[in-house]
């Protein structure tokens, strides 16, 4: 097993270093387009070079390189050109505030959706299987935005119970969270539930669980100790692909609660060309994306260990 460990942790840094050289490549290859965005269209040739010289841009291409991955080791992620303070200063606020919502997410999301799923599964075809089915395929359906203005003209401007933002602007406020996450919750929580109850059903049908039944077992621990153990696999894999869409993949839900975090702060460094902060957000989301796959490997094995990884 810690050779195992081993090898997904040295997969995950040549992962990292691969994605560092093509992030590098493609941003960074060209100093005159930097310059160009740090200092803006109307900045003379000259200001370009003094700045290009300052910045060490005049150097060899692999020097520059290990110059670059260097300062990302040890956190100098540049200067933002759009909100003047390093880039550090306003990317761990906002990936911290993202961390929060998608916590509270994740909170509701995890036990409601794998309960409905294994329910649904364990009565293949039943009426509850089918309302639960029909739910999940509806919210799933429906994209962000859309359920975004649904629970915004009901909760905001028809009962008048939630604020509309979540801008935080007098601090931390649990109520500003509660539409942000049930948006995030209704349009993920379909997707986890029918591939826990597609799981489910699978595991229900095979020889061993219905050998289980027949010797008499109590049907409760026929499901909590051989059934579920097995069906939580496939569910696995989807609640671990869900923490990459959280980080990055929330720019539409944020941007409409005018919500400060991760995604927001993406999007907003695209729109202006602030482009170390792009490097450093792109860095951190192909982490955040290499790290929960290796997690989610790890969490193979523990789950089924006849499961082996190369």
């Amino acid at each position: 097993m810690v050779i195992f460990v081993a090898k997904r942790l040295a997969f995950m840094v040549l992962t990292m270093v691969a994605v560092s050289i093509l992030l590098f490549l493609i941003l960074e290859i060209s100093p005159g387009s930097v310059a160009t965005k740090v200092l803006g269209p109307y900045a003379t040739d000259e200001q370009k070079n003094i700045w290009l010289e300052r910045h060490g841009y005049f150097e060899p291409l692999w020097y520059r390189y290990f110059a670059w991955a260097g300062n990302f080791l040890s956190g100098e992620f540049g200067l933002s050109h759009r909100f003047k303070v390093p880039v550090a200063d306003i990317l761990w606020p906002r990936l911290w505030n993202t961390a929060i919502l998608g916590f509270w997410t994740f909170a509701f999301l995890i036990p409601v959706s794998l309960v409905l799923g294994v329910l649904a599964g364990m009565r293949e075809g039943s009426k509850l299987d089918r309302t639960i089915s029909i739910i999940s395929v509806l919210t799933t359906s429906i994209p962000e935005f859309a359920s975004a203005v649904f629970l915004s003209a009901i909760f905001v401007f028809g009962l008048n119970w939630l604020p509309g933002t979540s801008g935080m602007i007098k601090g931390f406020e649990f109520q500003q969270l509660i539409l942000p996450a049930l948006v995030l919750f209704l349009y993920d929580f379909g997707y986890v539930a029918r591939m826990t109850r597609a799981s489910m059903a699978e595991v229900m049908t095979t020889p061993y669980i219905r050998t289980a039944v027949l010797k008499g077992l109590p049907y409760r621990l026929v499901i909590l100790k051989h059934a579920l153990r097995n069906a939580l696999i496939a569910p696995f894999t989807v609640i671990m692909l869900q923490l990459n869409w959280l980080l990055s993949g929330v720019i539409v839900v944020e941007f409409f609660f005018a919500y400060k975090g991760f995604g927001a702060l993406l999007l907003e460094a695209s729109l202006n060309q602030d482009i170390f902060v792009i490097e450093a957000c792109a860095m951190v989301a192909v982490f955040v994306a290499v790290a929960t796959q290796t997690l989610a490997d790890i969490g193979y094995t523990y789950l089924n260990p006849r499961i082996q990884f190369v």
